[in-house]
Formats: C-alpha cells, sequence, structure tokens
C-alpha cells in the first residue's frame, strides 16, 4: 500500500465531503458547498491536500491565509486509516506551504466537546488557547 499526498482541487469534492459527512467532530455548513470550497481553494491554491492510499482517500485538509495567519479546517481521516500518520503528515504539509508564503502562525477552530480531535492537535505540537474566543455573525 503507498499513500501519496496532493493538492485538493474540486474535482477532489465528492469524496472528501463524504469522508467530512462521516467524520465526528467536522462541523459543516452552507459555507462548505461545493462553489465555497472552490473559492477557499482558488484564493488559497496549493495550501490545501488530500490522502489517497491505493485510489481510495482516506484524509483531507483545508488550509489557508489572510496574508497574516494561516488557518486549518477540516482534517479529517478515513476511521480504518487513523493512528498511521497521515493526519500529521497532512498538517506537516500544510504548514510547511504557509511558512514558504511567509506565515509564521497557524491558528483553527475545533469544538469543545472534540476531546479525540484536542488529543490529536496536542499530540503534534498545538497549544489549546484560553484566553481567547471565538464570536460569529451570519451576514449572508
Amino acid at each position: 500500500m503507498t499513500m501519496k499526498i496532493s493538492a485538493f482541487t474540486i474535482d477532489n469534492y465528492d469524496p472528501v465531503m463524504a469522508l467530512w459527512q462521516q467524520t465526528e467532530g467536522v462541523g459543516l455548513s452552507s459555507a462548505d458547498a461545493r462553489e465555497s470550497i472552490q473559492s477557499y481553494l482558488e484564493r488559497n491554491p496549493g495550501l490545501s491536500f488530500i490522502a489517497v492510499e491505493d485510489g481510495q482517500l482516506v484524509g483531507a485538509v483545508l488550509s489557508g491565509h489572510d496574508g497574516r495567519r494561516g488557518y486549518i479546517h477540516h482534517l479529517a481521516v478515513h476511521p480504518n486509516y487513523r493512528r498511521q500518520g497521515i493526519g500529521r503528515q497532512l498538517v506537516d504539509r500544510c504548514m510547511a506551504v504557509l511558512q514558504a508564503a511567509g506565515i509564521q502562525k497557524c491558528h483553527l477552530f475545533i469544538f469543545h466537546q472534540n476531546h479525540n480531535g484536542i488529543g490529536f492537535w496536542q499530540s503534534v505540537g498545538w497549544a489549546r488557547r484560553s484566553d481567547i474566543g471565538v464570536m460569529s455573525k451570519n451576514i449572508g
């Protein structure tokens, strides 16, 4: 078995969406519609990735930046392929391309009750912050 990481393109949308839908802790909304993801990928070319093993999508991650800070969204690895380093490889690839773009810090959003996700992120060196929170407002 050979796992390959490559750029996430809109052609990958359907299998990636299926993976996200079956992954606990990934919060989906209308912002994840095909058109929105296509726009995100176009604004952040070459910064999001998929992992494929033996022709099957086994992992995916969105990443991008605003010119100042990087952001990671929707990291997911198929349950049958977890604990093999795929998530770490996807994150490492994101960090490398963000750093190459001059980004020095990256953030992600995670649900408070996503204990498995929090454990993963801490295991790969991310720090949970208690000094800031998130506020949101729908504008559309």
